[in-house]
């Protein structure tokens, strides 16, 4: 008869178990993260990305879907239509989203409601100018050695370095948009408006040029859109401004 093993040797069906399950919820969290900053997105896609199987790639997003933490869309067709059906594509929720969403919106969201009561709602602006004030720092002299028709591009990699899932792209009339797809003080950001107008005068601040807020989470929206006017044109709107203020004030002095 075989000596008896020691305890430690036989192995641990739970721990593995509990392992496996670990290991499937990481990267059920990475294919909802990129379907997030990269969405909508195919399967096919996705498995490339992530070196999974198109068998794993199904598995995860059956289970997303369950959660509704994802849906389907069909990609969008342009030109003649091949033959074959069209590939679907997988979008992040509202509930997705909200899943992503900082633990501590709550706690937030008491304390500028009590700065607001107590000290005003200027007090609330002056946070919110204080929080991107560290972006601005960080990035601030970075920017001035970037050529200028590369910090859009530069400014959504930092943004998406601290979780907003940003991307920069450009418009048909030169000029940039500045999309985040994520938002983490989303939340609080509906009911103090004063975080996304802090943001907006410190993207203008850090890019040199003027910015206009087209659309942000907080008001329901699926992505902040922020469009970006191209250093050109700035410039020319600028010396149009400064050649019609000096022609106005030599007709005044007349």
């Amino acid at each position: 008869m075989p000596p008896e093993r020691p305890a430690s040797s036989w192995p641990h069906p739970v721990s593995g178990v509990t392992t496996q399950i670990s290991v499937e919820r990481g990267t059920r969290a990475r294919v909802a993260r990129l379907i997030l900053e990269h969405g909508p997105v195919t399967a096919a896609a996705l498995g490339e990305r992530l070196g999974l199987t198109p068998a794993a790639v199904r598995r995860h997003l059956d289970a997303l879907l369950a959660e509704g933490m994802i849906e389907p869309r069909t990609a969008r067709t342009r030109g003649q239509r091949g033959r074959g059906r069209p590939a679907k594509m997988f979008a992040i929720t509202d509930a997705g989203r909200s899943a992503f969403v900082h633990a501590y919106d709550d706690l937030a969201g008491s304390a500028l409601r009590f700065l607001a009561e107590r000290m005003g709602e200027e007090a609330v602006s002056e946070f919110a100018r204080a929080q991107v004030s560290g972006l601005v720092g960080r990035l601030a002299a970075l920017m001035e050695e970037v050529p200028a028709d590369q910090r859009v591009r530069v400014l959504a990699e930092a943004l998406s370095a601290e979780g907003y899932a940003a991307s920069a792209t450009k418009t048909g009339k030169g000029g940039e948009q500045l999309c985040q797809h994520h938002c983490p003080v989303a939340h609080v950001a509906a009911a103090f408006p004063q975080l996304c107008e802090a943001e907006t005068e410190a993207f203008a601040l850090l890019l040199g040029t003027p910015v206009q807020r087209l659309a942000t989470i907080a008001n329901g929206d699926g992505v902040c859109t922020t469009h970006v006017s191209s250093h050109a044109l700035a410039g020319r709107q600028a010396r149009s401004t400064e050649v019609s203020s000096t022609s106005t004030s030599k007709e005044t002095g007349r």
